[in-house]
């Protein structure tokens, strides 16, 4: 089963790799910067699209994201 923290975890890594400001990030997918805070600490999800907005500015696939990989080889 795919979790929260899971998504969390990810999105804390792509963000760090991406070498983009939180600020930076917020701005660009237009969201408060407060309310990127809140998903990185995990204390709110991202709506369905302010992750796809996410992925297309992290240049991130979403099934890596959502765990979709790690997901689908643990069914085998």
């Amino acid at each position: 089963m795919i979790t929260n923290d899971q998504i969390r975890v990810k999105l804390i890594i792509a963000i760090r790799e991406s070498g983009i400001t939180q600020k930076e990030l917020a701005r660009r997918i237009g969201i408060a910067q407060q309310s990127l805070a809140q998903y990185l600490t995990g204390r709110a999800m991202p709506a369905v699209d302010t992750l796809a907005n996410l992925c297309e500015v992290l240049d991130l696939d979403a099934n890596d994201i959502l765990c979709i990989h790690e997901f689908a080889e643990k069914d085998k």
